[in-house]
């Protein structure tokens, strides 16, 4: 029977093929938790009477989502989480450590041909690598601490097809926020979606992870994209859906022409090109997220500041993926490239983009950032206007003080 690699996937981990409509009982390789979830999953964990991880090795707690503590009830489910940590002996990461997406993928908890769960919407992330991830409940991921297993429903899974090459200086974040804009922010509800084509060939494994990230932004289960061309550190065998495999639906775009993209306030399907909002206005540049931090990204927006200062009344907060991006952004000199230009450093977490501290924006501000979300509240203050865009495109506003095309 012809698979698209969800089905692929999901039937080596039930133990038999399976097609999407049905439901299936897999076994996991690995399961994380943030300090928005963890707290929750651990409690339901101890409510089910849980005594010890069905696979310790296989379990991570990260602190990213409000770190370092902003406050005393913050502070004491952060203990909650290092105590259950040692207790249990699974892996913990504490503040400062990095964004829980860019963790799994750089110290390689999760490997092309996984089926992982985080309690994270953004899971999908590792899509990049060719793993089958989702996000889940902090109660679902409790059962699977205990168990190591899951229930799902297989997807059906939209095939998008992307021909041509991307123009310099309009990058992978640019390319989904156009396919968000046309399969909108419900387009793809509970169903996969596979990434093809020439154009992403030559990707490195950064933009893929901003490509697989927001396939959250269409409602999807999770996004796959195409393994050709990836590059990973240590050996791995590709995925590839067979050739006459059934897609729910299949769509094809040339993306030799695309000019870089702008989601204006308040939907990340609210997008257009750049070109359509020269000029607005800006208060505050963000660059971060688990979309949009990794070294390359730093790379971009430094190649858009060096030897220049940012525009008088804005402000540019910037958070790395993770201590080693940041290290490494120290050694090859990027890090004294944004600082001279005016950028402040925050430590590497979610703060941010979720709102939780470290860059809420005030009353009517207009916010240009290179996170995935821009929802009416998100970056916490629902009077706030937030303008997704890509790095570079974030870096040349906070020099303008407007949104500038590159």
């Amino acid at each position: 029977m012809a698979q698209t690699i969800s089905e692929k996937i999901i039937s080596r981990h039930a133990g038999k093929t399976v097609s999407a409509g049905e439901i299936a009982i897999v076994n996991v390789d690995g399961v994380m938790a943030t300090d928005a979830t963890a707290p929750f999953a651990i409690k339901a964990f101890r409510a089910m009477h849980g005594k010890k991880l069905w696979d310790a090795t296989r379990m991570s707690l990260i602190i990213d989502h409000a770190s370092p503590a902003p406050n005393e009830n913050v502070a004491n489910l952060h203990k909650l989480m290092r105590e259950f940590a040692a207790e249990m002996g699974c892996r913990l990461y504490d503040i400062g450590e990095g964004i829980c997406h860019q963790l799994m993928v750089e110290d390689a908890h999760v490997k092309p041909g996984d089926l992982f769960l985080g309690a994270d919407s953004h899971t999908p992330t590792y899509g990049a690598l060719g793993a089958f991830a989702v996000g889940v409940g902090s109660t679902d991921l409790a059962a699977t601490m205990l168990t190591g297993r899951t229930w799902l429903k297989v997807p059906k899974t939209i095939k998008i097809t992307l021909n041509g090459q991307l123009p310099t200086g309009v990058t992978s974040k640019d390319l989904v926020l156009f396919l968000i804009k046309a399969l909108g922010v419900e387009g793809a509800n509970y169903q996969a979606v596979e990434f093809s084509g020439e154009a992403l060939h030559s990707m490195t494994l950064a933009s893929r992870m901003a490509l697989a990230n927001m396939s959250s932004e269409m409602g999807a289960k999770t996004g796959l994209v195409d393994m050709t061309g990836l590059a990973l550190w240590y050996p791995f065998e590709p995925i590839f859906a067979d050739a006459d495999a059934s897609y729910v639906r299949e769509l094809t775009f040339d993306v030799s022409a695309l000019r870089p993209q702008i989601a204006k306030p308040h939907s990340p399907e609210n997008v257009v090109p750049i070109d359509d909002v020269l000029g607005q206005k800006i208060q505050y540049a963000f660059i971060g997220s688990c979309t949009n931090t990794r070294l390359e990204d730093l790379h971009a927006a430094a190649a858009v500041l060096r030897d220049k200062k940012i525009a008088n009344g804005v402000r540019l907060i910037v958070t790395a993926a993770s201590k080693r991006v940041f290290n490494e952004a120290m050694r090859d000199g990027t890090a004294a490239i944004l600082s001279e230009a005016g950028a402040s450093f925050i430590t590497s977490g979610c703060g941010p983009c979720v709102g939780s501290h470290l860059g809420v924006p005030g009353n009517d501000e207009v916010v240009i950032s290179s996170a995935n979300r821009n929802f009416k509240g998100r970056m916490g203050n629902p009077n706030a206007h937030i303008y997704l865009a890509s790095p570079a495109v974030v870096a040349a506003a906070a020099l303008a003080g407007e949104i500038v095309d590159l």
